[in-house]
């Protein structure tokens, strides 16, 4: 039986309980860096930077000086909900 792409949509409070032990919340907090995101989409860091750059990752993340910073729920929603389809 072949999983519809609609069975894996995260609901709010999926996305809450996904980093709602206490070392979860260490290791993902609120706002993530590049290395953080990596390892919670368990990809290569330079695929954050590749979606970044070709505009696939927009509503989750903010550039600061030479540093981007996401935000956990809305990277998640985006992942999972969107998809990254570019």
């Amino acid at each position: 039986m072949a999983v519809n792409d609609e069975d894996l949509r995260l609901t709010p409070l999926e996305i809450s309980r996904a980093c709602d032990s206490a070392s979860d919340q260490a290791n993902y907090p609120p706002i993530l860096t590049v290395d953080q995101a990596a390892n919670l989409l368990q990809v290569p860091k330079g695929t954050i930077y590749d979606w970044h750059s070709r505009g696939m990752l927009k509503g989750c993340c903010r550039r600061l000086g030479k540093h981007l910073r996401f935000f956990r729920d809305r990277l998640l929603l985006l992942v999972f909900n969107q998809g990254l389809n570019q």
